[in-house]
């Protein structure tokens, strides 16, 4: 029986075996947010919400079916906080840093798992980046942490509170998991900027992608005057396009809703409502808002937004903005009649180009058919619908309140666009399909009429 089980999972693909991975790592969150201490006394308990609940935390998504704060212990939220740092670091960093941690030597097949789990091209170097990444992340949630926990010692009437409300609000926000244990996300915190700022910087540290953070890192620590410092064009286009969808939607927010939420509010109330909900789109979910009072054009925004998502080798979801950037340099290019795409001194290899017109075509397909189901399956608006649909496929987690509400087959159908979101479409997509085949013949090439 083990000899076969074995010989299977040599049949595997990467792709595969990590989505496997990531399933066994939802069957566990089940099982440890089920259990009875994790819960407060008297809360009734389903199965679908476990899964749920277990599903958006490995996602790192933050729909919920039920009030964090009123259903679990303080156990249970550590259980919980631990579940958030499976999904948002990744089940082969963790996995890679407990076998440094035993002794055991990292060998070929884990190798290629940690290349596929972060999106990387390269073998190369692929130990030490994802021991980076560790160190990294859990430096920046203790430094968050450290600060709010301090800083909420002014709100909270004990230590033990406070810290234990900023140890949540920085894995939360670094994670982009959008849980919160407030019961009302940070909109209890909508008038204090500092909270705000230290939220959205984890949130940026947490999306923007581990390797540009390694490489502003390494940037900083470089100490050669005669050698200058190269960022990769990923760093490059991914830190530009984040930026400019940063802007962007502080921008339409504040533009669409001036005369609208914004009409009674002061130009710093306006200013850091739009900041702060731009930035939360990335993936992270919080919201300093109830987003139920802005207008249906804002909301689309912020569809889209989350649609996007963070970018590849982060916390995040979505298509990602490297997606985003390459379909649309493609398309300029196109339209000047140029083949190759150029950017920053450099040319984007074609099967990128095609990746990222796979990547989203299928997004465009699979969120437009969930949309079509649910209007069907739900008692709820359109836009509500829309609404969800990005938030689970971009693991973003905000909602205008309809999770709670859905059927059955609703919630199943969110797990599923929440599950593939943090996979990845492309390794969604090879899981399917198995192992990549080379093709050893063509038949003769025919042009066709397009347009």
């Amino acid at each position: 029986m083990y000899m076969k089980t074995k010989h299977r999972l040599k049949k595997l693909t990467p792709f595969q075996v990590i989505a496997s991975y990531y399933l066994l790592a939802l069957t566990i969150s089940t099982i440890l947010l089920s259990l009875p201490f994790a819960h407060r006394n008297g809360v009734e308990w389903q199965f679908i919400d476990a899964i749920f609940t277990a599903a958006s935390a490995i996602s790192v998504t933050g729909l919920t079916t039920i009030s964090i704060p009123d259903t679990f212990s303080t156990a249970g939220i550590f259980i919980l906080m631990f579940v958030l740092q499976i999904g948002g670091i990744g089940v082969m960093t963790l996995s890679t840093f407990f076998y440094l941690l035993i002794g055991k030597k990292i060998g070929l097949k884990q190798r290629q798992l940690m290349m596929t789990d972060q999106n990387q091209t390269t073998l190369a170097g692929i130990v030490k980046l994802l021991k980076q990444i560790f160190y990294l992340i859990i430096l920046i949630e203790f430094a968050g942490a450290l600060i709010l926990g301090v800083y909420f010692l002014k709100y909270y009437g004990t230590w033990e509170e406070a810290f234990l409300n900023g140890l949540f609000a920085s894995v939360s926000a670094t994670t982009n998991a959008g849980f919160d244990i407030t019961g009302a996300s940070f909109i209890p915190f909508a008038h204090d900027y500092f909270v705000q700022f230290i939220v959205m910087l984890l949130i940026i540290l947490g999306s923007i992608g581990f390797p540009v953070l390694i490489e502003t890192k390494n940037f900083l620590l470089h100490k050669n005057q005669q050698q200058r410092f190269r960022f990769s064009l990923f760093a490059k286009l991914t830190t530009v396009t984040y930026l400019y969808l940063f802007i962007f939607g502080t921008a339409m927010i504040l533009f669409l809703e001036n005369s609208l939420f914004f009409s009674d509010k002061s130009w710093h109330e306006s200013f850091f409502y739009a900041l702060f909900q731009s930035t939360t789109t990335r993936s992270a979910g919080l919201a300093t808002v109830d987003i139920n009072q802005f207008s249906t054009s804002t909301l689309l925004i912020m569809s889209l937004l989350m649609f996007i998502g963070a970018s590849p080798s982060s916390v995040g979801g979505g298509i990602r903005t490297t997606t985003f950037a390459v379909n649309l340099l493609f398309l300029m290019h196109f339209a000047r009649g140029k083949r190759d795409i150029q950017v920053f001194n450099r040319e984007i290899c074609p099967e990128d180009v095609q990746k990222s017109v796979v990547v989203l075509m299928l997004a465009v397909i699979m969120c437009s058919t969930s949309v079509i189901m649910l209007s069907v399956t739900e008692e709820q608006s359109l836009m509500a619908i829309i609404f969800e649909v990005c938030s689970a496929f971009g693991t973003t987690g905000i909602s205008m309140g309809i999770t709670k509400e859905l059927s059955i087959f609703g919630k199943i159908l969110l797990i599923l666009l929440m599950f593939i979101g943090r996979v990845g479409i492309l390794s969604f997509l090879f899981t399917m399909g198995g192992k990549e085949k080379n093709v050893h013949y063509h038949y003769p090439k025919e042009r066709v009429i397009i347009g």
